[in-house]
């Protein structure tokens, strides 16, 4: 289980989003949460999600790009 980034109750850990149905419909509405939970799912059945968990490569055309640090 994982927790919502939100109000912190609990979500399945294989929910393709970090946060709660409640939290996600009130932050975006529920058309708009559905979309972006379908757009997400499709992804990951397709192989293009990536979490921050740095299990992912980086493309080589993305390689030379980096991050800039706020002064």
């Amino acid at each position: 289980m994982k927790k919502c980034i939100y109000c912190g109750c609990e979500i399945s850990s294989d929910s393709v989003i970090d946060f709660c149905h409640r939290c996600g419909v009130g932050v975006w509405g529920e058309k708009m949460f559905e979309t972006i939970v379908h757009n997400m799912e499709k992804a990951r059945e397709n192989g293009d999600l990536c979490h921050a968990n740095n299990t992912c490569e980086i493309p080589k055309e993305m390689s030379d790009f980096r991050v800039l640090e706020r002064v």
